[in-house]
């Protein structure tokens, strides 16, 4: 052990003259805890909030519509393209339904992939509330009768109620949907996208709050959350 001899004073080990010049940290467990359990909460919310939406795209893959309008909250929302927004579980749930064969499970032949990929959650400070930014990819069709592909951004809002993340609002913006054998490349100027029939038929509860251009054009969806490196609101280049 390495030793030194201070004057007046008999050896001591060289670790505790360290410990004695370096210069004081005040401890407070208290606010370490507290400062851990808040890092923890918001990156178990964020691996709910993926949970969450990941369960939404499965049931709407099978027509569970039921299933898929009880990830909401209770005043929830929902706004697909320009079809407007559905408010409530129950609208949401009537509304998907009719979006996609107007019964409870596929129809037969129906093909209805909602694939969500890139998630980039955005926790809020209180950690009881969060957005996120999805890719959507979707195929669709009916067999022997039509098939297409779809393209788009969610930006949603989440909220933990009683201990549990839920959907508070989904909007997607739709980029196109495109025939299969034709593809995107082949669709005339503005008509990518299209009020669907089901919402003509069961109108909504509010008009679109959004009326960006579909491809060809370039569509730029408004980002709720910063820049993750600089911290600044993400701006429409124009």
């Amino acid at each position: 052990m390495h030793t030194v001899r201070l004057k007046g004073l008999w050896p001591i080990p060289l670790c505790a003259v360290l410990m004695l010049a370096a210069p004081a940290q005040a401890a407070d467990p208290d606010s370490e805890i507290a400062a851990l359990t808040q890092r923890v909460e918001k990156l178990e919310g964020t691996r709910a909030i993926k949970k969450l939406q990941r369960a939404f795209g499965y049931y709407v893959d099978r027509g569970l519509w039921g299933e898929a309008a009880d990830l909401f909250t209770e005043d929830g929302t929902i706004e697909i393209g320009v079809d407007g927004v559905y408010a409530g579980k129950a609208r949401i749930g009537e509304y998907l339904e009719r979006l996609h064969g107007g019964q409870q499970g596929l129809i037969y032949g129906q093909l209805n992939e909602w694939v969500t990929l890139q998630p980039a959650v955005d926790m809020g400070a209180d950690g009881r509330s969060a957005t996120a930014r999805w890719r959507d990819l979707g195929m669709t069709g009916q067999y022997k009768k039509h098939a297409e592909w779809r393209d788009g951004i969610y930006e949603n809002t989440y909220v933990k109620e009683d201990g549990v993340w839920k959907i508070k609002s989904m909007h997607l913006y739709v980029n196109f949907v495109a025939p299969y054998e034709k593809g995107w490349a082949r669709l005339r100027q503005g008509e990518g996208v299209a009020q669907s029939e089901a919402s003509k038929a069961f109108p909504p509860d509010r008009g679109p709050t959004a009326t960006l251009a579909s491809f060809p054009d370039v569509q730029r969806p408004p980002f709720q959350a910063p820049n993750p490196v600089t911290g600044r609101a993400v701006r429409e280049v124009r």
